[in-house]
């Protein structure tokens, strides 16, 4: 098979295409012949700084495309089906193997292209709103990385339940498109203070729920939360490790920093694995929206990657093999 490879980490001209040999099923795992790839930004901090067993490596999390093979004992999905499987790496290639309980039918009236989308940014974003945030209706919620996967999720997923919306982005032209998702009050980070802008829209009540992608606006997110409010860290999309955290300052407001990896949940029990599924039901039954910026060819990898890191991407940017 043809595949988009890294013989070493580093910037996206790393990536190159190539042959690879097909993987094949285990017991409990399924082949799928993949049509879309999500580029996650975990994919792009994972070819940066990649640490595999072995080069070269096949980086990505999330594909989707049509089951060709399934190993032993496998029974939620059959040959044929169309899917859509996460896994820690090899996404970014023609043929795909993913363990059957990171593996999710898609919907009869959802495309997997849009499917393709979905598990990891909308589940992401749910748990840091609702599981880890407890965010009620009538809250505050801030969105960092607004225009991102988990962003356009966070935004529609915080709108509905009835929180007012704070999200950050580059620029008030990508601000102004996320209110058709439900923003209520954007924030350009390249020209405000985003504490400080939330403490102002907010008549200084701050954040209840801060969904924080970034990692480098940590110091930030914890400067800008209301009493009781709850932070919950989930990437590094800055690119940069930041500075020491001085967490000291939660106490005093009874405030909450925690940390999320959807994959962590996946492992552990059945019901990020159910959540998932609800999500894609919704999504297919239009009550969420996917946004697709553009896709690539799986052979232009380096240019997705390159273009993501550019931060002009609006939504999902997809590789098609």
């Amino acid at each position: 098979m043809r595949a988009a490879l890294i013989d070493a980490p580093g910037g996206p001209e790393v990536l190159r295409y190539g042959e690879v040999p097909d993987p094949v099923p285990g017991p409990g795992d399924v082949l799928i012949e993949v049509e879309a790839i999500a580029v996650e930004g975990g994919d792009t901090l994972a070819r940066a700084e990649a640490e595999p067993a072995h080069f070269p490596h096949i980086v990505g999390y999330q594909c989707g495309g049509t089951v060709i093979a399934v190993g032993q004992d496998v029974s939620s999905v059959a040959v044929g089906d169309r899917v859509v499987g996460v896994e820690l790496d090899g996404s970014h290639a023609e043929l795909r193997v993913v363990p059957e309980a990171f593996c999710w039918a898609v919907p009869g009236s959802l495309s997997v292209p849009e499917a393709a989308c979905v598990p990891i940014a909308f589940a992401t974003a749910h748990d840091c709103l609702f599981e880890f945030g407890r965010l009620q209706r009538g809250e505050v919620a801030l969105v960092h990385a607004g225009a991102g996967g988990v962003g356009v999720a966070a935004i529609q997923l915080a709108k509905r339940a009835g929180a007012r919306v704070l999200a950050t982005a580059s620029s008030a032209e990508r601000l102004e498109r996320l209110v058709a998702l439900g923003l209520d009050d954007g924030i350009d980070y390249t020209t405000a203070d985003f504490a400080e802008e939330v403490r102002r829209l907010t008549d200084g009540h701050g954040a209840d729920v801060v969904v924080d992608s970034v990692g480098t606006t940590l110091p930030g997110s914890l400067r800008c939360l209301a009493y009781r409010g709850r932070c919950v860290t989930v990437g590094d999309a800055g690119r940069h490790r930041g500075e020491p955290l001085d967490i000291s300052t939660l106490r005093a407001n009874n405030q909450t920093l925690a940390g999320y990896f959807l994959g962590a949940e996946l492992f552990t029990g059945t019901r990020a694995r159910q959540l998932v599924t609800d999500l894609l039901d919704e999504v297919a039954q239009g009550t969420l929206r996917v946004v697709i910026d553009q896709s690539f060819p799986l052979s232009e990898a380096a240019a997705a990657h390159a273009y993501i890191e550019s931060r002009r991407a609006f939504g999902r940017v997809l590789l098609v093999p």
